[in-house]
């Protein structure tokens, strides 16, 4: 289960249905390896968890950062990414860290990591948007070019493809190193082993680091995410 909008270099999907970027192609190659048939189900980032209790989908595998909270809820594969979050800002911005954003409107997508990072820096005033658009990484980025908002905050990978664009640039990156994994129903545990021994098995044989140079060549690969 993912959310359909463009987000290279983690993932995009092309006309003719054809997904691509970082976590499809991990995904593709797991389930290569556990000779299965991959499917994706699209869906808004707020009704992630409600769709998989649903038995809509088997796991969610969409920028899903494991946090105590989630593992509360859900049950968890070995990490296949590990990601620092970063703050976007207009091209004309001043803003070099945290300190700098006493006053300024600070958006995030409700709920998630991002948002729970840009709590902690007192004195800006947060703008939650909902995880329910069908676009909300969109809905953020259009408030940043017109003013609405004066910083997004998002996981680093998030912000690729923007970087080219001239209207903006990356304000600051803060060493989160949040650990990414394929979530899952409390009682999937056989799934969980699968999923877990094929991971194993394509960072052994290097392909996971192989599919990250492909995309994410510019984020150092974070070895300490992929060690036993």
């Amino acid at each position: 289960m993912c959310a359909d909008l463009n987000a290279m270099p983690l993932f995009n999907t092309d006309d003719t249905g054809q997904r691509f970027g970082y976590e499809p192609e991990i995904a593709k190659v797991i389930a290569q390896q556990l000779g299965l048939k991959l499917k994706w189900l699209y869906t808004r980032w707020s009704d992630f968890e409600s769709a998989l209790l649903n038995k809509k989908a088997d796991a969610i595998w969409c920028g899903c950062a494991i946090t105590a909270a989630r593992q509360n809820r859900l049950l968890f594969s070995r990490p296949y990414a590990a990601f620092d979050e970063s703050v976007l800002v207009r091209c004309d911005s001043n803003i070099l860290s945290p300190l700098d954003l006493d006053r300024l409107n600070v958006a995030a997508i409700e709920g998630s990591t991002n948002m729970a990072l840009a709590k902690a820096w007192l004195g800006c005033q947060l703008v939650s948007f909902s995880g329910q658009s069908d676009d909300v990484f969109a809905d953020m980025i259009k408030a940043l070019a017109s003013g609405e908002v004066d910083a997004v905050v998002d996981d680093e990978p998030a912000f690729g493809n923007l970087l080219n664009d001239p209207r903006f640039k990356l304000a600051f990156t803060v060493n989160t190193a949040n650990l990414w994994g394929a979530a899952m129903q409390p009682h999937q545990v056989e799934l969980k082993q699968a999923l877990d021994s094929a991971l194993n098995n394509a960072i052994k044989l290097g392909l996971v680091s192989h599919i990250w140079q492909q995309h994410l060549a510019d984020i150092t690969y974070p070895e300490y995410c992929f060690t036993d």
